[in-house]
């Protein structure tokens, strides 16, 4: 054993000041907690205050008609989702308005003919949701029985396709008779009748005046079209026509059949 003894370091004493180094730390995190909460409230505000505001600049503003804009380097129009229909029927009556005055005008020039010629008893003029409609009476037009143009009508007829031709609406030409049976080896009834008086103005107006097949139609109802009453002489020569019909929009998209005293 040595003499000499190793001496004793003597114990330190405990810091007792460490629990603040812990209470420091605390309270910093302390601190920036409350920091925090107090700039996600501050955030929650700003972002109510500005949705307040959009709600009531919404219903107060005032319908602007310029487009919106859209954030970025290019401004772009809104692409409508739905079709405006009060704009739709706007149109759609500007339209209808003006067809009614282009049949009207050619009413008028037709009723000037018909003055020129006398023959104003000979050919009725409509303005109707059809289109213009110009009847050719039997009488005026057609000898009984047969189907071809009697040669005086004709100069009548020039002037009435002259009147017509000009127009880009479709037409159809429309063959009627009245009731009274056909007696005729050329025609077995009405149908075949009223068909081929019709069919005769379609070869007319494309071969001496150079309409457009394309834009023309025929058809022939026989006695189920009248347009007066087939018990009385006078209905019965009403009855008996054809019908160059300039027919409107709502014309060339169809009828609805109707069923007329005979």
């Amino acid at each position: 054993m040595s003499r000499f003894k190793r001496r004793k370091s003597p114990e330190k004493e405990p810091k007792l000041e460490r629990w603040l180094v812990s209470y420091a730390d605390f309270i910093t995190l302390l601190f920036a907690v409350f920091v925090m909460l107090y700039a996600m409230s501050i955030v929650d505000q700003k972002k109510m205050n500005e949705v307040q505001a959009s709600i009531q600049a919404s219903f107060s503003r005032d319908i602007s008609p310029t487009p919106p804009k859209v954030i970025g380097d290019r401004d772009f129009g809104l692409i409508p989702e739905v079709l405006d229909q009060s704009s739709l029927s706007r149109g759609q009556d500007e339209a209808s308005a003006a067809e009614t005055r282009n049949f009207s005008r050619i009413k008028e020039e037709v009723l000037a003919n018909l003055q020129e010629f006398a023959a104003k008893n000979e050919v009725g003029l409509t303005v109707n949701e059809r289109g213009l409609v110009i009847s050719l009476k039997e009488a005026g037009f057609f000898p009984s029985g047969t189907a071809g143009v009697q040669a005086q009508a004709l100069p009548l007829l020039d002037k009435i396709a002259a009147s017509i031709s000009g127009s880009a609406s479709p037409i159809r030409i429309e063959g009627h008779t009245d009731n009274v049976p056909v007696k005729s080896p050329a025609f077995p009834s009405n149908w075949e009748l009223s068909t081929a008086r019709a069919n005769s103005l379609v070869h007319y107006l494309i071969e001496k005046h150079g309409f457009n097949g394309a834009n023309l139609s025929v058809t022939g109802y026989a006695q189920y079209r009248p347009i007066a009453d087939n018990a009385t002489d006078e209905g019965r020569k009403l009855n008996r026509r054809v019908d160059i019909v300039l027919l409107s929009r709502k014309g060339a998209q169809g009828e609805v059949l109707r069923s007329g005293a005979e």
